[in-house]
């Protein structure tokens, strides 16, 4: 019976925590509906293999967008099947569940993800800011007045805080993540060379051969998709510095929000992060070199965190345990 979840409902995937068991749900955020009666056909992975293969009677969809619910019915729908396979199915007491929300969430954005999870059977939900639980997830003590930077970088969002006495003095969070950067490898693929892939592909490459920073030693990956004049299948073989051109636009705007915080941060804890560094955590923060170019553009030292995909989904793990020494950093709560 589990009493108390952390969830890190993310853009790209959805992780599952329980205290005392670790992380017990890592799926992708899809769901496969029937076109007709939006009646769930499949959610997490079996969904995911279906985007851009299925018939014209199913839809395979993320329900979240940049970091935040984009339909609320199918959001409840995910919450309730992840719920259920945690807690299970019949259950004498609903469960208190934590989710960890990105900073720059309205009021609005809020209550939906609230309503989302009492919907889904929760008895409480909690609400903690993102760059929080990756600090915590991440090792690093929160409640000391020594600042300290992160950078979480998701599927949909990247948030940039610097932390001190356990809440966030510094923030921006910007909706440029993973998805992004894929987005801009298939825009690139499309303009250079007239190929369209589909979604999974880009993926596939930023994991392959992505890269931030032109090496001496390419990698080279041959990338399957349909010529865009033609409409015929065709095959190229594309190289990591193809993906560094790719992928500089959303680099640039992650980086101006690293930026403009740093501008944001009182003189006292700028001394601390320039001590201490940047860590890295989300997804997005195993594009090779990421870390050398942020150290580069900002003159900080950065460095990524240990397992940065689950950092978030420990911290809120951490925080949902043990609630009362976490209070001030819980953004919201509703019985």
């Amino acid at each position: 019976m589990a009493r108390r979840i952390a969830i890190d409902l993310g853009t790209t995937n959805v992780l599952v925590f329980l205290p005392k068991k670790g992380i017990v749900v890592n799926e992708p955020s899809v769901v496969a509906l029937q076109a007709e009666d939006n009646k769930i056909v499949a959610i997490g992975h079996e969904a995911k293999q279906m985007i851009g293969r299925t018939p014209e009677s199913i839809v395979a969809a993320h329900p979240l967008k940049d970091g935040v619910i984009a339909n609320y019915n199918i959001s409840e729908a995910m919450l309730k099947h992840f719920i259920n396979k945690v807690s299970g199915r019949i259950r004498f007491s609903k469960p208190e569940v934590m989710i960890a929300v990105p900073v720059g969430i309205t009021s609005t954005e809020r209550r939906a993800v609230i309503d989302a999870v009492l919907s889904a059977g929760a008895k409480q939900a909690y609400l903690i800011k993102e760059p929080i639980a990756a600090a915590l997830g991440a090792g690093i003590p929160i409640a000391t007045p020594s600042g300290n930077m992160i950078i979480d970088i998701g599927g949909g969002t990247t948030e940039v805080a610097v932390i001190a006495l356990g809440d966030v003095v510094a923030a921006n969070s910007v909706r440029v993540g993973g998805n992004k950067i894929d987005i801009a490898i298939s825009n690139y693929l499309r303009k250079k060379h007239n190929l369209i892939i589909g979604e999974q592909t880009a993926e596939e490459i930023k994991k392959r051969i992505g890269n931030v920073i032109e090496s001496k030693k390419e990698s080279k990956m041959e990338v399957s998709g349909s010529n865009a004049i033609t409409g015929l299948p065709e095959s190229l073989i594309i190289t990591s510095d193809d993906i560094v051109k790719a992928v500089k636009p959303p680099l640039l705007e992650i980086i101006n929000a690293v930026k403009s915080v740093l501008q944001q941060t009182p003189p006292e804890l700028a001394s601390d992060v320039m001590d201490k560094g940047i860590i890295l955590t989300g997804g997005s923060a195993l594009l090779r070199n990421i870390d050398t170019l942020l150290t580069k553009v900002t003159g900080v030292p950065c460095q990524v965190a240990e397992e940065p995909l689950f950092c978030v989904v420990k911290g809120t793990g951490i925080a949902v345990e043990h609630l009362s020494a976490y209070k001030k950093s819980i953004l919201w709560a509703r019985e």
